[in-house]
């Protein structure tokens, strides 16, 4: 199987640590798999627009862009012990209107990302509560929390030897879980 795996990055910096570790992720995957950089900067949910039928096109574009994914790798850092808004909100948009979940059945992985010690642990556990209401299936083991982020990262975003070591263990592990 060659799989289309869809990246979700919980930041929208430009110098997100999170993109650049998802990067960093991107390079170790093996040959033939696809990458779909999923647009989360999209205009807030609004149950107004869903019960019209008024969707942005943003919201569109998102929404089948996650349809076309076989698997998720999120990346995300975490904001007062939860997940980002920008994350929230592309979880919510694709998983309606209610019925029409475009996240269902398909597996993912999640990666926590932080300057600080506890590498994104508190948002990996709030996230893990969201997608798993979503019907995506996760990878339990390795758990993979990046704390002291900003040291692992050379000027160009490449992580160090350890912590590729690390993130290669853990693509080793989710391509098996997805079956590619």
């Amino acid at each position: 199987m060659t799989a289309k795996i869809g990246i979700v990055i919980g930041s929208l910096r430009k110098e997100s640590f999170s993109r650049k570790i998802a990067e960093n992720v991107v390079r170790l995957l093996p040959d033939g798999v696809q990458v779909e950089w999923l647009p989360v900067d999209v205009p807030m949910y609004n149950q107004d627009l869903d019960d019209s039928g008024q969707w942005p096109q943003a919201w569109t574009d998102l929404k089948s862009a996650v349809a076309q994914c076989d698997a998720y790798l999120f990346v995300t850092p975490e904001y007062n012990r939860s997940i980002p808004p920008v994350l929230k909100n592309a979880l919510d948009i694709a998983s309606r209107p209610y019925g029409q979940n475009a996240w269902a059945g398909k597996k993912g992985a999640i990666i926590g990302v932080s300057p600080g010690a506890l590498g994104a642990f508190g948002a990996c556990q709030v996230l893990r509560q969201g997608v798993v209401f979503l019907d995506i299936t996760l990878l339990q083991q390795p758990e993979m929390y990046i704390g002291g982020v900003d040291k692992v990262l050379d000027e160009n975003g490449s992580a160090d030897e350890r912590t590729t070591r690390h993130l290669q263990g853990f693509v080793d592990r989710f391509m098996e879980f997805i079956g590619s």
